[in-house]
């Protein structure tokens, strides 16, 4: 039997989507060329390996045992094409998708500091929130990610990496400078400086809101912590932001209370879909990483 890495990929996108049509889109192909493909695959196989009905397509016995072995032979083709990047002129490139937070603040020194020392690797580092990230992760189209701790990272294994936690920037002679802590609600009855609305942690602000049946009253929307804190400290809004970020920058007009809410205090932790099968760099950095935690 001969199998092409074009089409064990495209059965593995059918298999994790739930459907031929979207595993195609997944996959780069045309709706035609993926079926045709699927079925090239089963008469190669001499087996059914999909079972159809209106819900979509599910693995049969032995759809299960080619989607366990393609899952390792692509597994292991990247992780040897990462090991010989080591020896290779060309530079590795690893793709890191992190939230706010880690982004910004936890992450830049530590991944220079990685790169001086792997002077052959390159770095591509995205901002996304954390539930998209463990899904990104899950797909393959992420080496690592960095989430915090209400992603559903179930099927990845998990790393402790840093703490968080997020508090409420506010001029200092707002009515709310007396207090020592404030609740979401509480500040939602106040004008917001916030993130733009792509941001991770933006979102995660979102949602907290529409779970409370409630939306942030936005006075404006930028792109960075440090814009946020120096617009409030002019008296235009409040914001929340991640301490770690805040605590870098002048606070000479600002007055920071802490958000009393339990999911203001985040862990964050460093993602694999399985550590042994990660290409060789892959590898190096989650444990500079780890031992940076």
């Amino acid at each position: 039997m001969h199998f092409d890495f074009i089409d064990l990929r495209l059965f593995i996108a059918v298999v994790e989507a739930g459907s031929i049509t979207a595993g195609a889109d997944r996959a780069c192909l045309s709706l035609a060329s993926a079926s045709a493909r699927i079925r090239g695959l089963e008469q190669q196989a001499g087996v059914q390996l999909l079972t159809r009905n209106s819900r979509g397509v599910h693995p049969t016995t032995a759809g299960e045992c080619l989607l366990h072995h393609a899952r390792q032979l692509l597994q292991q083709t990247a992780r040897l094409q990462g090991e010989m990047s080591e020896y290779a002129q060309n530079a590795c490139e690893l793709r890191i998708i992190a939230n706010t937070v880690a982004t910004a603040a936890f992450l830049p020194e530590l991944l220079a500091d990685f790169l001086v020392l792997h002077p052959q690797m390159k770095i591509v580092l995205e901002e996304m929130p954390s539930t998209a990230i463990a899904q990104a992760v899950i797909e393959q189209t992420a080496d690592i990610g960095i989430v915090a701790d209400h992603a559903d990272t179930r099927g990845l294994q998990r790393y402790p990496f840093r703490d968080d936690k997020l508090v409420v920037v506010i001029p200092h002679d707002h009515p709310l400078s007396a207090q020592t802590s404030v609740t979401f609600p509480q500040a939602l009855s106040y004008d917001f400086i916030g993130l733009a609305r792509d941001s991770a942690l933006q979102q995660h602000l979102s949602q907290q809101a529409l779970r409370l049946g409630r939306a942030i009253r936005f006075r404006a929307q930028v792109n960075s912590v440090e814009v946020i804190c120096r617009m409030v400290g002019r008296g235009a809004g409040i914001a929340i932001v991640p301490h770690e970020i805040a605590r870098h920058l002048p606070a000479n007009r600002l007055h920071f209370i802490a958000l009393a809410e339990p999911w203001a205090v985040r862990q964050l932790a460093i993602v694999v879909r399985q550590f042994a099968l990660l290409p060789l760099p892959a590898q190096q950095l989650v444990t500079f990483l780890r031992q940076q935690a």
